[in-house]
């Protein structure tokens, strides 16, 4: 805990490690969730997640699959609200739900437009003004820079119109809504949510600065979640015991759990492969470490896993990502320590 706190630096006032080593687990916090004033941070202080929204929005495709409500393959044409025009793939071919949760769909990293509306609110909120609305003209002003499926480009604009598609898919119920009723409640998140307003958040800062909320209207599935220690603790474990009874066993939630850890492509100039959103690093003695990180303006935040050794760790503070901190790759070097105890190595 000592080096995570160290890791986060000054800016930060709330930090949070939770951690599973098979049956024993714990959740350790230090500092209170505003520097001037605010309560401690605990087990239940919920901070915002970033891009790590992106393994919840792998998961609900895959239990949309699972269930039969749609197909990894089907082309995002099949999902899109009735009145949107489909992005103009120029290079040929459809893009697909699995090309979006692989970032291998062609689309740009942000969609058209979002600058623009950013500019204003670039260091604290760019994402607000982008609402539903705009993300619709942005598609249809969309070109694919190359054919969907040939090569890895990561793209907020992929999963976070993944995001949508999903909430046609699941009859129109919002993303919120549809992640509530279908992972959330399931595997008893009681503290995870998309609300900007959620209680017991730690306050988000940069560079020294208390900022407002994080808001993401337009692309929810691409970094809404906000969530606690004691609820992404039960979320990993879940993803290192999917078929083994609780709410998971023998469910459509629990053949996603396992669906979304199936490796996918081989990441470019890197050993690493792509799962459904999650990243895999296979150690020279076997182990699979499945991770991803997240960063918002005023957070950052890593989780982890490994099957092989049932150990899973997440990683919270309230400060955003900038070059002179090294918190997520902290965090990851805490995970591989504790990875390697669990078996003796």
């Amino acid at each position: 805990m000592t080096e995570l706190v160290r890791a986060a630096g000054p800016v930060a006032s709330a930090v949070t490690l939770a951690v599973a080593q098979g049956e024993r687990q714990a959740v350790r916090c230090a500092g209170r969730v505003d520097h001037d004033a605010g309560e401690p941070c605990t087990p239940d202080t919920v901070f915002e997640l970033g891009s790590i929204t992106k393994t919840f929005t792998a998961l609900l495709l895959a239990e949309l699959a699972a269930g039969g409500e749609l197909a990894l393959d089907d082309p995002v044409e099949r999902h899109l609200p009735a009145d949107w025009r489909p992005a103009d793939v120029r290079r040929g071919g459809p893009i697909r739900l699995l090309h979006l949760a692989t970032h291998t769909s062609g689309l740009p990293r942000l969609p058209p437009g979002l600058m623009t509306s950013a500019v204003a609110a670039w260091s604290s909120n760019p994402y607000a003004a982008y609402g539903d609305r705009q993300l619709r003209a942005g598609l249809a002003r969309t070109t694919v820079r190359h054919r969907p499926g040939e090569r890895f480009g990561y793209s907020n604009f992929g999963v976070g119109l993944l995001g949508r598609l999903l909430t046609e898919a699941g009859r129109g119920a919002g993303y919120a809504e549809l992640l509530a009723d279908r992972v959330c409640r399931p595997l008893g998140l009681r503290a995870t949510t998309c609300s900007p307003d959620s209680p017991h958040r730690a306050i988000g800062h940069r560079h020294g600065r208390p900022l407002p909320p994080w808001r993401i209207p337009g692309l929810p599935g691409a970094g809404a979640v906000r969530a606690s220690g004691a609820d992404l603790l039960r979320y990993l474990r879940a993803h290192l015991r999917p078929g083994e009874g609780g709410p998971t066993g023998g469910g459509t939630l629990g053949e996603a759990l396992r669906e979304v850890q199936r490796p996918r492509l081989r990441l470019p100039r890197s050993g690493d492969r792509l799962c459904l959103a999650w990243n895999l690093r296979r150690t020279r003695d076997g182990r699979d470490l499945l991770f991803h990180s997240g960063g918002t303006r005023g957070c950052t935040t890593l989780i982890a896993f490994c099957p092989q050794t049932a150990t899973a760790v997440a990683a919270l503070c309230n400060a955003g990502p900038s070059r002179r901190d090294n918190f997520a790759q902290a965090a990851y070097d805490v995970f591989k320590q504790f990875a390697r105890a669990a078996d003796g190595g």
